[in-house]
């Protein structure tokens, strides 16, 4: 299924994307430095990080100049109406309208039909994103002036926000044959899987989503996409894939309101299905990328519960980044939806509901993170799900993918393989030494890494000199030998306690095994 196919055909009160006038306006828009960096020189941080938060006021102070790029934020932005002359100053004026990207205010004056969100790849290519007018952020509770009254805010499509920026980052970028993007919105995940990718296939339940992510991709000059409608993986029932990503509708919530983060099914149940199914749609080898919230139910550890929704012949790397309470949830949600902005008695309604269905399901905190699974195929799967509140590096992708390089290595090598290969020390490693000023030896010596989850581990004596010495040209057995001598020790019996420490260590990324 192409782009024109019917599931993905215009949707009235929309944009199209006719390719010539849209390769004008995008050369407009470059033109007039309407891009992530352009914006951000010409608002400055202040007023910048204020749009985040859906507070336009700086951003309004900053744009009263009329230049072609204060015009364009004003327009898509900030969704203020401008004048015609302003507007034909900034972008092929009659291209926009033809295509639905503006429509007439009044006589004198232009507004915008859909927001416009510069946004930066990874490799500094200037893209686009296309959004319900005032959802680039802050979820329908932050739609601005724009919105349109008629429209179904269930069917509300979002633009830019942390979640899907979160899932780019940790995303594993390497050269492959198919990429599916499982619900798709406005289509990011879509946008950087053209970079790297021979061909992708973007799914959505709204086709209103699935429109928008074509304006995406189509504004930001990318590679088409295969784009079809439908629930979880049936649009693709029988396909495989070497990545599949998704940002789903992953909400714990009592009812369906918002498409774009309501699951409609009891729970965390929505996720948990992704996630058992995966395994069907993967090539072998392909990893699957999501995030996903968990309840923790009283009397059940959370890792468990997750884990058991891992497939087999998965291995799997679950990290948990936040936890909130259910009050702390509820309220969460019940702000992206602007409830806090209605009746309090309706406010009040609402809030007892959640309450009500976390109490019946005895869900005592819910649990935000994410999940990557790779087909590895392996009768012994390495499953590991980890609580890590702590700031990573980013983008996180490439030690995602050493995550499971190490673990491959691992379960290849007995404790003998193990001492007989050598190790160097992973790049900006450092180890920290605390004890009372003046004593001879320190009371703790902990190695602490700067890149990828930026862990710290305590080491004794054997593993910081053991760590020290990791330079790829001695094999860790021998090493062992030699801090043995040093240290008086039996070397077999060093060598027979060491090989868990070493794993500890290699799994951690810490040290790294030396072809």
């Amino acid at each position: 299924m192409s782009q024109n196919s019917p599931t993905a055909s215009s949707v009235p009160g929309l944009p199209t994307a006719d390719p010539d006038r849209t390769a004008r306006l995008r050369a407009a828009l470059r033109a007039a430095a309407f891009t992530a960096d352009g914006c951000l020189d010409l608002l400055g941080a202040t007023a910048y990080a204020a749009l985040s938060r859906s507070e336009t006021v700086p951003a309004l102070r900053a744009t009263r100049g009329g230049s072609p790029l204060q015009t364009l934020i004003r327009l898509f932005l900030l969704q203020r109406p401008v004048t015609t002359e302003q507007a034909r100053a900034a972008l092929p004026l009659d291209d926009a309208l033809a295509d639905g990207w503006l429509r007439g205010a009044d006589d004198a004056t232009v507004r915008a039909t859909v927001d416009v969100r510069p946004y930066a790849g990874e490799s500094g290519e200037d893209w686009w994103i296309v959004s319900d007018l005032g959802c680039a952020v802050g979820g329908a509770g932050g739609i601005g002036a724009g919105f349109s009254p008629t429209l179904d805010r269930s069917q509300l499509v979002l633009g830019v926000g942390g979640a899907s920026t979160t899932l780019a980052g940790i995303t594993i970028r390497e050269p492959v044959s198919r990429v599916l993007d499982l619900g798709t919105g406005s289509g990011i995940q879509a946008l950087h899987a053209g970079a790297h990718a021979s061909r992708v296939t973007a799914t959505d339940v709204n086709p209103r989503a699935l429109h928008f992510a074509r304006l995406t991709l189509a504004l930001s000059g990318a590679r088409e996409a295969d784009l079809r409608q439908g629930t979880l993986f049936e649009p693709v029932s029988g396909e495989r894939f070497d990545l599949i990503v998704s940002n789903p509708p992953f909400v714990i919530s009592p009812g369906e309101r918002f498409v774009y983060r309501d699951g409609g099914m009891a729970g965390d149940d929505l996720c948990r299905t992704l996630v058992q199914r995966a395994a069907d749609h993967l090539t072998e080898g392909g990893y699957c990328q999501l995030l996903a919230n968990w309840e923790h139910v009283d009397g059940e550890d959370w890792r468990e519960r997750v884990t058991s929704w891992v497939p087999s012949g998965c291995d799997a790397w679950i990290v948990q980044r936040e936890v909130q309470d259910p009050a702390q949830y509820a309220e969460l949600w019940l702000r992206d939806g602007g409830d806090h902005r209605s009746d309090p008695a309706s406010y009040a309604a609402r809030y007892d509901e959640w309450l009500d269905e976390f109490e019946h399901r005895r869900v005592k905190g819910v649990g935000f993170g994410w999940i990557t699974l790779r087909n590895s195929g392996s009768a012994m799967p390495s499953v590991t799900a980890e609580e890590w509140p702590h700031p990573v590096e980013q983008p996180l992708g490439p030690e995602i993918r050493k995550w499971f390089e190490r673990q491959d290595f691992l379960r290849a090598h007995d404790d003998a393989a193990l001492l007989a290969t050598c190790f160097r020390l992973a790049d900006e490693v450092v180890q920290e030494q605390v004890g009372l000023p003046g004593s001879e030896d320190p009371e703790h010596v902990v190695l602490r890494s700067n890149r990828g989850m930026r862990r710290a581990t305590k080491v004794d004596t054997v593993g910081a000199g053991f760590a020290g010495v990791c330079d790829g040209s001695l094999s860790a057995g021998r090493i062992l030998d030699a801090i043995a001598r040093l240290l008086g020790e039996d070397p077999v019996v060093l060598r027979d306690r060491t090989p868990a420490a070493i794993r500890l260590l290699v799994e951690q990324g810490f040290i790294e095994p030396v072809d």
